[in-house]
């Protein structure tokens, strides 16, 4: 019997089915996250600035942003600057100070965001500075270049680098799942 590889009406994206599940997972970016990465003594001290992630597509930007938020055990709120403008930022923001209210943390994740204007950018701020999100963002764009200053000067910025064929030889060496299966 030929089974047919469309029968499952749940279809996920290759991409989607290998995300890691968590940051021990992620591969190729150990300047942020192996045992000595930046980021990691960061998440260790339980202190986590506004960040820019800043890297070609596929490295993990939007992967590691939503780690972040189970490890940190926050509400994640993903917004597309393709798509989002200030009229669904204030929506979430309104969301974010509710569930502040009841003691829930909300981190505001917010992709491409060399895409938003000057002053997209600028309504970010009085969030960010009064605490009503912890931001994380990811821009594939220099950030010197496509990020206003102000906001610039409110994030930390990690470069997350392109993965090789080596970081992926040696993660299946030692035992993880091979990316392509026949099962």
């Amino acid at each position: 019997m030929t089974q047919n590889l469309f029968a499952n009406h749940q279809h996920r994206p290759l991409a989607d089915i290998l995300r890691p599940q968590t940051l021990d997972e992620v591969l190729g970016q150990p300047q942020l996250i192996g045992a000595e990465g930046r980021l990691s003594r960061l998440l260790t001290a339980q202190h986590l600035p506004s960040v820019l992630f800043w890297g070609p597509p596929g490295t993990g930007k939007t992967t590691i942003a939503r780690l972040i938020a189970n490890q940190i055990q926050c509400h994640f709120t993903a917004l597309s600057a393709v798509f989002s403008g200030v009229v669904q930022m204030r929506k979430e923001f309104a969301a974010a100070r509710e569930r502040r209210e009841t003691g829930q943390k909300t981190l505001l994740f917010v992709d491409e965001i060399h895409r938003f204007n000057r002053a997209q950018q600028d309504a970010l701020l009085p969030v960010i500075e009064d605490g009503t999100v912890i931001f994380i963002a990811a821009t594939t764009e220099n950030p010197g270049f496509s990020i206003n200053a102000v906001l610039l000067s409110r994030v930390q910025v990690f470069t997350l680098e392109r993965l090789d064929i080596s970081t992926l030889e040696v993660s299946y060496s030692r035992g993880r799942k091979p990316l392509l299966s026949a099962h």
